[in-house]
């Protein structure tokens, strides 16, 4: 059993450490494990056994649900870090997997096993383009005084800001697009202008509209609209 304090925030090798026996890897603030199950409707059996053994699971448990396997995340999502509640979690989520018949574990060597996506972007002006993205992406503020940005919803990659010394010349040779309903659209449009963006190109609109960041960056607000004849 753990010996943290709930409340404690851990470092990356104390996260490590805690929770690697268990079948679980630290990635990056957060803890992960995947579940291979034998079908979805396992797989739900699970998750609501799961669910209802973490009383305080709305503050720390993200569970993703797929056909042949359920993959959990614990984080303290107040904080974006691990903490001794976390690891306190993972070994009781443990513990009522193996009570299943079941086992935790990063996924096999060679197949796809448990990660997280993060993108940078290189900023001059690092506080005067996180608002444009935030508002681009509809992602919240960071926590505190962090530039990065976390899908509140724990769906989407975390955007983070690498300083640069002298701007960079060349064109971008690599753009986001975020695919939204077509009638968020203008809406998601409206708040990047507002928080500092500009509006590239609407020339394919409704299919996508180019926006940029202060410093040129670039990213496609797409939807479904006038991309075939229906």
């Amino acid at each position: 059993m753990t010996d943290f304090a709930p409340t404690e925030v851990l470092t990356r090798t104390q996260s490590s450490d805690a929770v690697t026996p268990l079948g679980w890897r630290y990635v990056i603030n957060c803890l992960m494990t995947s579940i291979a199950v034998p079908s979805m409707a396992a797989g739900s059996a699970l998750s609501a056994a799961l669910v209802e053994a973490v009383p305080d699971a709305d503050q720390h448990l993200r569970v993703d649900l797929r056909p042949g396997r359920v993959d959990l995340t614990l984080q303290t999502f107040a904080l974006v870090k691990v903490t001794g509640r976390d690891v306190e979690l993972a070994e009781q989520i443990t513990s009522v997997v193996t009570e299943r018949g079941l086992a935790t574990a990063p996924g096999q060597q060679g197949e796809r096993v448990v990660q997280v996506l993060e993108i940078a972007i290189d900023a001059l002006d690092i506080p005067s383009i996180v608002p444009f993205w935030s508002a681009v992406m509809g992602y919240g503020p960071g926590v505190g005084d962090s530039p990065e940005l976390f899908d509140p919803y724990g769906e989407g990659p975390t955007f983070w800001f690498q300083q640069m010394d002298e701007p960079r010349v060349q064109r971008n040779r690599i753009h986001f697009d975020i695919v939204v309903p077509h009638d968020e659209a203008q809406h998601r449009i409206d708040a990047s202008l507002a928080a500092g963006g500009t509006l590239v190109s609407d020339a394919e609109a409704p299919s996508f509209w180019i926006l940029a960041d202060r410093e040129g960056n670039e990213i496609c607000i797409c939807t479904w609209q006038a991309r075939d004849h229906e």
